[in-house]
């Protein structure tokens, strides 16, 4: 396994100067399992000052021992290595930080505090592994299991119920039975963790190709109420003739054809998230029962969901438009060009490709076999359509006031009829769209008869449309519809 250099220099000093250390924690992990790391972090026996006096530029400005050193890398991953000492922590009373930190002078005193035997690993400078606890094991086996005692462990951190979650989405791992149990019996301390960072940890469970079964642990572990108790009420509910899932069912039905197209965060959310409101707008039972307004209703409760769990702002309006408006109405034969540019000024013209991405996963967890059909193909045509400049003569580098006043003329029949000749040349000749040449071309065609300039102006405009049908056939031909 390579240790980058600028991490390998790190260790080497230190060891140079007498300390232990250790390449430490998910960096191993993941060169164990042959992936790159997403950060590095060394622990060691020497003290914070000693780290620094062997490291001029470096920081340390926490309580848990942890020096950052800057390495003046260009990759971002390395730019700093943080450096902890070996340590005990002890009475978590907010179930998140230790009360009372002490440093130690064993490595395994620091690896048996760890969350998970996959990230109690140790790795030396000359490419050896410190495994305590059958971490190695663990990933061969692809198990998540807690170091030592799993209660103490989320006793002492809540969060690192959410990471097992995380991880079994992420990884692809399954959580021990033990340490599963576990988070049964503890799952309420959940409640007692900043609402920041649970939804930095949910973040990354939802970009896992396992979001949807990891969205059901949360659920049967009980976790899910400190995170989106909403989305439990969807839970046996049933819908109607339209449908063959329950509300819950549907939902992460379409979650997972998200995670299966490798979506974005957002679609993947508002997909989890598009018939929230469903129970509470339900009337009646069975295949007649209706659900009417539950995406205006859920637009407001997604809200209300996101701004509890701090999302940005932006993100947050982003999730609520696709929640609003994925119900959108469309039959081809039925809607108009001016109630697709309504739809497109609804949802944001950056955000119309998620939105058909989310109402492909909304047919997708309603039991449909296809995720794009005729006339949601026709949809993006006709949104392609009304969203580009036609051909007409408002490409000119001139227009008609520029006609007038060259001419020194009134408006009338002339101006019009120069527009549509000038568009025939520049539909021949593009070069030609320019103010210059098309202001002396205005002077020349104005000493033209009225019955030569007719012609010409019709000539213009049968080429314009002419162009016009061309582009529209090539948008169709990519959409695949008539």
């Amino acid at each position: 396994m390579t240790i980058p250099a600028e991490v390998k220099k790190i260790v080497e000093k230190l060891n140079e100067a007498g300390f232990e250390a250790y390449v430490v924690g998910g960096c191993v992990r993941d060169l164990v399992m042959g992936k790159k790391p997403e950060d590095w972090d060394v622990t060691t026996n020497a003290k914070p000052e000693e780290i620094q006096k062997l490291f001029p530029d470096s920081f340390y400005e926490n309580e848990f021992g942890t020096v950052g050193i800057k390495t003046e890398s260009e990759e971002p991953t390395l730019a700093v290595v943080e450096v902890t000492t070996y340590r005990f922590e002890s009475g978590y009373s907010d179930k998140r930080h230790p009360d009372e930190v002490k440093f130690a002078k064993k490595l395994e005193d620091d690896l048996q505090r760890r969350d998970f035997t996959m990230n109690a690993l140790a790795l030396d400078g000359d490419g050896e592994i410190t495994d305590l606890f059958g971490g190695q094991e663990d990933i061969k086996n692809k198990i998540i299991r807690a170091v030592g005692d799993a209660s103490e462990r989320f006793n002492e951190d809540a969060l690192r119920m959410l990471r097992a979650v995380r991880f079994s989405s992420t990884l692809g791992f399954t959580i021990e039975q033990k340490t599963l149990e576990a988070i049964k019996e503890h799952h309420g301390n959940l409640e007692k963790i900043s609402k920041e960072r649970i939804r930095d940890e949910f973040m990354k469970l939802m970009m896992g190709d396992g979001t949807p079964e990891a969205i059901e642990i949360l659920r049967e572990t009980g976790m899910l109420k400190y995170i989106i108790p909403e989305l439990l009420e969807g839970v046996g509910v049933g819908q109607n003739l339209h449908h063959i899932y329950s509300v819950w069912e549907h939902n992460t039905l379409a979650l997972k054809y998200t995670c299966e197209k490798k979506y974005s965060f957002e679609v993947r959310l508002a997909a989890l998230l598009h018939d929230v409101a469903k129970p509470k707008t339900k009337r009646g039972e069975g295949y007649n029962s209706t659900f009417y307004g539950h995406e205006v209703v859920g637009a407001r409760t997604v809200k209300k969901i996101l701004e509890r769990l701090k999302f940005p702002a932006d993100m947050t309006e982003k999730i609520t438009k696709l929640v609003r408006w994925h119900l959108f109405y469309y039959y081809p034969d039925e809607v108009t060009e001016s109630s697709v540019r309504r739809l497109v000024a609804n949802i944001g013209k950056e955000n119309v490709e998620d939105l058909l991405k989310l109402r492909e996963a909304d047919r997708i967890g309603s039991g449909t076999p296809k995720a794009i059909p005729y006339k949601l193909r026709h949809l993006k045509f006709m949104i392609d359509k009304v969203a580009r400049d036609p051909i007409s003569p408002k490409m000119l580098k001139v227009n008609g006031d520029d006609i007038m006043r060259i001419l020194k003329i009134e408006p009338g029949p002339k101006v019009g009829m120069i527009m549509n000749t000038l568009m025939e040349e520049v539909l021949e000749e593009p070069g030609k769209n320019t103010k210059e040449y098309l202001e002396n071309r205005i002077g020349e065609l104005n000493k033209m008869s009225e019955t030569e300039l007719k012609k010409l102006a019709e000539k213009g405009k049968l080429k314009t449309a002419e162009e016009e049908e061309k582009e529209i056939a090539k948008i169709k031909e990519k959409h695949f519809v008539k």
